[in-house]
């Protein structure tokens, strides 16, 4: 992969986590997240399942914030996201996977209608798209995160692939 791609992947996602547009990612973008998750699954903010994915977003919002938010303004812009939070967890996705297992915890049990602890791939595309993502992307992602094909994504199927996805490996330069 060329610097410009590489660019290009970490332009990508930093808008992942943009859900305003306006530049910076910060906890009004996770809570964004939270309330429109909430609004397409029916749950109130309330319930156990409301209030474990808002801690989840506060949570993942701290991490990311602890790791890339140079400055101490309570904003990450992209240079911050891209310097320091990719730069930073790009040797230890593990990192990554550990400031965001809250909020993908709790994404999945709202998502989960059957309470079984994994969320049907409908459901988890139904998520991505209302997170971003194009019907398209959301319906290949949510499928490949169905590893063993019994229609169902886990918890450690989501935390694993996005830890990949979002601490890409920098090109040579």
């Amino acid at each position: 992969m060329d610097s410009a791609e590489y660019e290009r992947k970490i332009a990508h996602r930093f808008a992942a986590f943009d859900q305003d547009g306006n530049g910076y990612i910060d906890r009004a973008d996770f809570n964004a997240a939270a309330a429109r998750l909430l609004t397409e699954f029916g749950t109130t903010a309330r319930c156990d399942k409301g209030q474990a994915l808002y801690t989840g977003a506060e949570a993942f919002w701290q991490g990311m914030a602890g790791i890339a938010d140079v400055d101490g303004d309570q904003r990450v812009t992209r240079e911050e996201f891209v310097g320091g939070a990719v730069k930073r967890l790009r040797d230890n996705p593990e990192r990554f996977a550990e400031i965001a297992r809250p909020f993908l915890r709790a994404v999945i049990a709202v998502a989960d209608g059957g309470n079984d602890g994994r969320a049907s791939v409908a459901d988890v595309e139904r998520a991505l798209r209302v997170l971003g993502a194009s019907a398209e992307i959301a319906g290949v992602a949510a499928q490949s995160l169905d590893t063993d094909r019994d229609g169902k994504v886990a918890e450690s199927d989501v935390v694993a692939a996005l830890a990949v996805y979002f601490t890409v490996i920098e090109p040579d330069a």
